[in-house]
């Protein structure tokens, strides 16, 4: 027979209170998540749990890096970034916006980092050592975008295969109730944030060949008669 433990009168059977335990680290680190990463994670989310736990541990080691000093603003880094691994000028802007409002800290809810919200196998494979501090997430970042649009060759594909993993990417956008919605985010601040084209050349007007004296000649009006010779 299960053991009880009584509280307040009330007998408690023990497997309640081992449940009860159990819940508690699940509880604190997904309300940990929440409060640090600046987002919204249930508290008994069972969910991306070993990533949830690399990302808390990161933040940690990071948090106590960046105390003291300011993180530098995320449009130069963003620029230079699109500038450095040829992206469109305003894409990796847009995904970054989209991806975490450009908050350096932001942890999401499957565990992903940083501004770009790195994954943590993600991070590992670009060998982005530290996914918070701004200038080394936004270049794996970047590295990663163009080695999609690279391989695709298509900006919504591209878009597409760096919130889903390439392996889930073939001709179209994956429809699995979140891709594609977050394509149509991305491409919406992209149309937003990219610089406008260049205005068309004006067209000139066509230039006149150049007469030779004698049709000059045959061309200017005769003096009426009785007028004065031109001198």
């Amino acid at each position: 027979m299960a053991r009880k433990r009584s509280q307040a009168g009330v007998q408690v059977p023990g497997w309640a209170w081992w449940s009860l335990c159990a819940l508690i680290p699940l509880v604190l680190l997904n309300g940990a998540i929440a409060f640090l990463g600046d987002t919204q994670v249930p508290l008994l989310s069972l969910s991306f749990l070993a990533e949830k736990a690399h990302a808390l541990g990161a933040y940690t080691q990071h948090r106590a890096a960046c105390l003291l000093e300011e993180h530098p603003p995320l449009e130069p880094l963003v620029a230079e970034a699109e500038r450095r691994h040829r992206l469109p000028p305003g894409l990796l802007q847009a995904l970054v916006q989209v991806e975490s409002e450009a908050k350096v800290h932001r942890i999401s809810a499957a565990g992903a980092m940083g501004p770009g919200q790195l994954m943590p196998g993600t991070a590992r494979m670009l060998k982005v050592e530290d996914p918070f501090e701004p200038a080394a997430a936004i270049d794996g970042s970047a590295r990663y975008l163009a080695r999609q649009l690279a391989h695709y060759g298509d900006v919504r594909l591209a878009v597409a295969a760096y919130n889903a993993g390439p392996g889930s990417v073939g001709t179209r956008v994956p429809r699995n109730g979140e891709t594609e919605f977050y394509v149509a985010k991305v491409l919406s601040a992209y149309a937003r944030l990219r610089p406008p084209a260049p205005p068309p050349a004006a067209a000139r007007p066509p230039r006149r060949p150049a007469q030779a004296p004698e049709a000059r000649a045959r061309t200017q009006p005769r003096p009426a008669p009785g007028s004065p010779p031109h001198p």
